[in-house]
């Protein structure tokens, strides 16, 4: 299946269990070596209590099943994560497109220093990297640099 046949779509109460099961699923792929900070049911919490109902969250849905997730807070994009099985496949792009329509004045993020698919990936969508730190601010204690995205 292609990423055509997904649909993005604001993310409801009924979401937020299987986008943090994706979030898990894709932190543990794409960071075996970072640590996370938080254990299962503290991220499925975080994401009911939390990011589903308070951020702006995007679901990539095909069929019954969701396969990413996209959260904004304003111009900060404060996640997106893609299943596995889905990288590579276009979702990250059209996801990108989505953040850039919803904040056309620009973008801010973090990634982790150790991702680095993900600076490839923010690199290739115009994100210039504007500050390195050695991870004391967040929970997993990890370096992270942060990216700008300016129209």
């Amino acid at each position: 299946m292609t990423s055509d046949a997904v649909v993005l779509r604001r993310a409801s109460g009924a979401d937020a269990l299987a986008a943090a099961d994706v979030w898990l699923r894709s932190f543990t792929a794409a960071l075996p070596t970072v640590h996370c900070a938080h254990d299962q049911a503290e991220v499925r919490d975080w994401f009911a209590r939390v990011l589903v109902p308070k951020y702006e969250t995007w679901v990539a849905v095909t069929e019954n099943s969701v396969v990413g997730l996209l959260v904004l807070n304003g111009a900060e994009l404060k996640q997106l994560y893609l299943d596995p099985a889905w990288r590579g496949r276009g979702l990250g792009d059209r996801f990108m497109s989505l953040a850039k329509r919803q904040q056309p004045d620009g973008l801010a993020l973090w990634t982790f220093q150790a991702n680095e698919s993900a600076q490839r990936f923010y690199q290739r969508h115009g994100f210039n990297a504007v500050e390195r730190t050695d991870g004391l601010r967040n929970d997993e204690r990890e370096p992270d640099i942060r990216y700008i995205w300016q129209p």
